[in-house]
């Protein structure tokens, strides 16, 4: 899965920001349960998973502000 550009993420709706979100801390679960099992190939994609979920919970806190 490619990296979201932070232009992408400003321009969702507050529902599609949610699920995407929902989706990364899914994602995330399933890298951790890898890696502690040792079938992890990539772990660059953990931290990839972890930044992008913090970017979209700051945008939708901006929002929220608004």
């Amino acid at each position: 899965m490619a990296k979201t550009k932070a232009k992408d993420i400003n321009d969702l709706t507050a529902d599609e920001l949610q699920l995407r979100l929902r989706d990364l801390k899914q994602e995330g679960l399933n890298l951790r349960l890898q890696k502690a099992t040792g079938q992890l190939e990539n772990p660059a994609r953990i931290r990839q998973v972890r930044r992008e979920a913090a970017q979209i919970m700051t945008v939708i806190s901006s929002k929220s502000l608004v």
